[in-house]
């Protein structure tokens, strides 16, 4: 895959994650989604934003849900790697919140959390996009 092919896919995967943020974020006010739910698309939008960062790096990404892990093959001078972001809080979610188990349902209080650090992983990829690519306007990054 060239650059440019890269950073296409980069791009297409990090509207992904604005998608899935945008509706992590109405869950939390539509009266309808239930927690769990919003911590399932703030898990998903993290995993797409890391994953676009990997696409821009150049960099292979296994098939794994581990926000962890996808981080620390990011090289050490990226920003999301030591923003000090607790990925291993969102990962959970991957399971959690679409499975049954031995384990308590989440509140509100965590889908706003997990809402939060989605939202801040998502920005630091957006915004090293934008900085790597050299827009003339930087792109609308989340409000918290």
């Amino acid at each position: 895959m060239s650059e440019k092919e890269r950073v296409t896919e980069g791009q297409r995967w990090l509207q992904c994650a604005k998608e899935d943020l945008d509706a992590a974020t109405r869950g939390l006010t539509d009266g309808i989604s239930r927690p769990r739910h919003v911590c399932s698309y703030a898990q998903q939008g993290a995993e797409a934003s890391l994953k676009a960062a990997l696409l821009l790096e150049g960099q292979d990404f296994p098939h794994t849900h581990d926000l962890d892990v996808l981080a620390d093959l990011l090289p050490s001078a990226r920003p999301v790697r030591h923003a000090r972001i607790d990925l291993a809080s969102l990962t959970q979610w991957e399971v959690r919140a679409r499975y049954p188990g031995d384990w308590e349902e989440a509140t509100q209080a965590d889908a706003v959390e997990a809402v939060d650090r989605a939202k801040q992983v998502h920005d630091l990829v957006w915004a090293e996009f934008d900085r790597r690519l050299g827009e003339a306007e930087p792109r609308e990054l989340h409000q918290s």
